[in-house]
């Protein structure tokens, strides 16, 4: 049974042997220790994950021990196991005396690693690891959008100074940026409109968290119904204090210098106010 087991572990696997009464030995044994009848002798390959029934924290490792910083003894039942199998549990690299960390604990799931040479020993499984189910990577990703065929159009129209929109054949109302179709009548939508870069703030939010977009903090994210347009834009509102911004308020973009421009809506740097009078509330309620 024992030479079975060992031979399998040479091969990265681990076996067990089911009983009588059904139940799976890890290590295998040649009886049933609840009954003492002899096993059935078949052979079932359990893990390679497992479940930690118990543990012994070391924290002060011996020279005899596998480990020469703090590590666990821990009974460790295989997936398919009925019994359990004892082994070092590796939580890490800590420093000598510290205290079992709060990942160990009974329940707790683990994976053997092997050896890279194996010699058909209990030493072939060098310890039992976590098993790792998440991680969280120090990781960056840059990522460049390119724009389907209406968006393209849209900020074509923007690297020559000009906002165009699309006008709706149902409901005829233009939407800026075009999409290449309404989605208010879920209708394509192909006929160019341009728009003045004037429009009012309908609804706003003062934002105090920093925006390499925006001149300062706070500064108000707002969107913004041009003049003509059936649909709201969202874009930065600044050249007027956070607290003095108002649904209602005229405002007309502001372009960065044309040496500047690309196929971008960075080409507007914002929308700022302009002196004249606010627009009545009724008049752009629907746009909230």
């Amino acid at each position: 049974m024992i030479g079975r087991f060992l031979s399998e572990l040479r091969d990265g696997r681990m076996v067990g042997v089911r009983t009588a009464a059904g139940r799976v030995l890890v290590p295998p044994s040649e009886y049933d220790p609840e009954t003492g009848e002899d096993v059935t002798g078949e052979f079932v390959e359990v893990g390679p994950a497992g479940t930690v029934t118990t543990w012994s924290w070391v924290p002060n490792p011996a020279k005899e021990h596998p480990f020469d910083r703090p590590f666990a003894w821990a009974l460790i039942r295989p997936d398919g196991a009925d019994t359990a199998l004892l082994h070092a549990l590796d939580l890490g690299v800590l420093e000598a005396g510290a205290k079992p960390p709060k990942t160990l604990k009974t329940g707790m799931r683990v994976r053997p690693r092997y050896r890279a040479e194996r010699t058909g020993t209990i030493g072939d499984i060098e310890c039992f690891q976590p098993e790792v189910t998440m991680i969280n990577p120090q990781a960056s990703l840059e990522y460049r959008l390119k724009g389907g065929q209406a968006l393209g159009r849209f900020l074509e129209g923007v690297s020559e100074g000009r906002l165009i929109g699309h006008r709706c054949p149902v409901c005829e109302k233009v939407i800026v940026p075009m999409k290449g179709f309404c989605p208010r009548d879920g209708v394509p939508t192909s006929e160019e409109v341009e728009l003045p870069d004037t429009g009012t703030v309908t609804t706003f939010a003062v934002n105090n968290i920093p925006d390499p977009r925006a001149p300062e903090v706070p500064f108000v994210s707002g969107y913004v119904l041009l003049d003509g347009a059936g649909l709201t834009m969202l874009t930065l509102i600044a050249g007027v204090p956070a607290d003095q911004v108002r649904m209602g308020m005229r405002v007309k973009a502001a372009w960065r210098p044309r040496e500047e421009w690309d196929r971008s809506m960075a080409n507007i740097k914002w929308f700022e106010p302009t002196d004249e009078p606010d627009v009545p509330f009724e008049e752009i309620k629907d746009f909230m």
